[in-house]
């Protein structure tokens, strides 16, 4: 995920899918939302959206309830505590209150970015109960930070909610390989984390910059015999490593991993939709659905592609020896057709090799939508500009960019591709500038991931996500696969010269951050395919700032629209 930078600058298919066990997540609640409770597992909670940057949950961990980042790129849980330093003054989020840490004996030191930043988080790993919109689960590992620099608080969040698979190397690996390794060397010589060599240091879910995700490693599993076996002391007969990890899914894997192994919910599904909260706030309700399509949504009318699986000789999970051909994913990375800029089918990247098929990963963690180095800069040169720096180009000017999956075109909302300039908000004509929300991503391949693009936000608020998880043990008895269903109405292009000519008439653009709501959601608005909609109400102001109208019932926080004209003023955002 990217969007730290950002903040500092600004198949079980058919009946399934609707069950009522399934639980529906609002990211925005409109004046005309109704909040209702269903019987059973039924449940569902608000998200929040600060600056289109980060999308927040509110997650239960023990007695602590509080916003963490919703992030598809990693899997595990963590949260800061209320003994924090020396950055964690006046969080404005609960934090997770260290007294009542059950703890594992083990600790995880996070080091984020690059040897520039010297970012970091540590703290010990604790065991509690979890769960989300009131589906839960006991003895869940999740790391409760007590020392970081980070500025993970000023987002109005208090850590990260992965919904990846369990053997990313990432933060969600610390937690599950380093209690797995405990348990594969033998629990009663459980050390202290900060005496046990970490692996290599890890890239922030913070900042990632044009980086990807660290790659898995799995050495672990067999650098001694002690680790490729463990006795069972009852029967005599002995396990390999790699059987004990795929089944420790189950017990120390990330929090919806362990909701699909206990059967919280009806189908190993989520499904998301994201609003959109500046230049021209609407769009997608902000919606996370669990176990289940939101209702309307027919899953005949997605578009379905298989997750990348990654073979032990491209460094993926080595299956156990009981069932050695079973090859497991790693991220949501899909297969991409083609990429269309302005209705012209771009060039392959002569960055990758050829025999690496055309992937994406799907990753609401990340701003922007990153690609190969030679391609973004030949979408640069076609707006005006000369490198990789991204050109300002004028606002009221839409342009298409589509990714061809599956054999169906999904193309980013104009209002999506763009975000506002802050280096310069307007050209000498006195229009508006804009520029891309286009970055460059690492090449795929030599002992890394093979995904070529990263699609983040804003692509994502242009569709309807569906991540089925399938059989996490046996993937090919039931494989992975995303479903993706297309949000841009037809009349986006002049959308967004509406919108544009709006902050003309009003001196800039309305941008607005929502606070993670408790409650349950019923879209009242549906689009296209039965996605809900989001609806904005703004209250009409004189100054330059605006406030959003929203329902006191079940919002925790304050959400302020700001228009944004020759200068720009940071969003602050009050939780009660």
């Amino acid at each position: 995920m990217h969007w730290f930078a950002v903040i500092l600058q600004l198949v079980l298919l058919g009946s399934v899918w609707s069950q009522p066990n399934g639980a529906h997540i609002p990211l925005y609640r409109s004046k005309t939302q109704r909040v209702t409770r269903r019987d059973g597992q039924s449940t569902a909670i608000g998200l929040g959206d600060v600056l289109d940057v980060t999308y927040s949950a509110l997650v239960q961990v023990g007695g602590t309830q509080t916003p963490l980042v919703l992030d598809t790129g990693s899997s595990d849980l963590w949260l800061v505590s209320n003994t924090c330093t020396p950055n964690c003054t006046n969080a404005g989020v609960p934090l997770f209150s260290q007294a009542s840490l059950h703890t594992t004996g083990l600790e995880v030191r996070l080091l984020y970015g690059d040897s520039r930043t010297g970012t970091q988080a540590a703290g010990p790993i604790g065991i509690d109960s979890a769960g989300i919109t009131g589906l839960s689960v006991s003895d869940q590992n999740f790391a409760a930070i007590t020392s970081t620099n980070t500025t993970v608080l000023e987002t109005g969040s208090a850590g990260i909610l992965g919904l990846g698979f369990p053997p990313i190397r990432y933060v969600s690996c610390v937690i599950w390989r380093e209690l797995l390794a405990a348990e594969l060397t033998n629990a009663s010589s459980l050390k202290p984390r900060s005496s046990i060599p970490l692996a290599q240091a890890m890239t922030s879910p913070m900042d990632r910059g044009s980086r990807r995700l660290d790659f898995p490693s799995f050495d672990f599993l067999s650098t001694s015999s002690t680790l490729q076996r463990k006795r069972d002391s009852v029967t005599g007969t002995s396990d390999s490593a790699a059987t004990m990890a795929i089944a420790s899914f189950a017990t120390h894997g990330p929090l919806f991993t362990r909701f699909i192994s206990q059967n919280v919910l009806v189908a190993p599904l989520v499904t998301i939709t994201l609003q959109r909260d500046t230049l021209a706030p609407g769009g997608n309700a902000g919606l996370l659905s669990l176990g289940a399509l939101p209702p309307g949504v027919d899953a005949s009318q997605l578009t379905w592609v298989p997750v990348r699986g990654y073979t032990s000789a491209q460094g993926g999970l080595p299956p156990s020896r009981a069932t050695p051909n079973e090859v497991y994913p790693l991220v949501w990375e899909i297969p991409m057709d083609n990429v269309y800029f302005d209705g012209v089918k771009l060039p392959r990247s002569s960055m990758s090799d050829m025999t690496i098929s055309l992937s994406a990963l799907l990753d609401t963690g990340n701003s922007l939508i990153r690609g190969p180095q030679d391609i973004v800069e030949h979408i640069f040169a076609q707006l005006g500009g000369s490198d990789l720096t991204p050109p300002s180009i004028e606002c009221g000017t839409p342009h298409n960019l589509s990714f061809e999956i599956g054999g169906s075109l999904f193309p980013v909302d104009p209002r999506d591709f763009l975000h506002m300039d802050l280096r310069d908000s307007s050209a000498s004509d006195g229009s508006i500038l804009c520029t891309p929300a286009l970055a460059v991503t690492d090449p795929p391949g030599n002992g890394s991931f093979l995904y070529s693009w990263s699609l983040g936000d804003p692509f994502l608020k242009s569709v309807l996500s569906a991540l089925y998880y399938g059989n996490l043990t046996h993937p090919s008895r039931d494989p992975p696969r995303v479903g993706l269903l297309s949000s841009v109405p037809q009349n986006a292009g002049d959308a967004l010269r509406d919108a544009v000519a709006q902050a003309d008439a009003e001196g800039g653009f309305p941008v607005k951050s929502d606070a993670a709501p408790t409650g349950t959601f019923l879209a009242t608005m549906t689009g296209i395919g039965g996605v809900p909609q989001a609806t904005v109400y703004l209250k009409q102001s004189t100054s330059a700032a605006r406030s959003v109208t929203v329902p006191s019932a079940s919002i925790s926080g304050t959400s302020v629209v700001l228009l944004i004209g020759t200068a720009f003023s940071f969003l602050l955002i009050a939780l009660a």
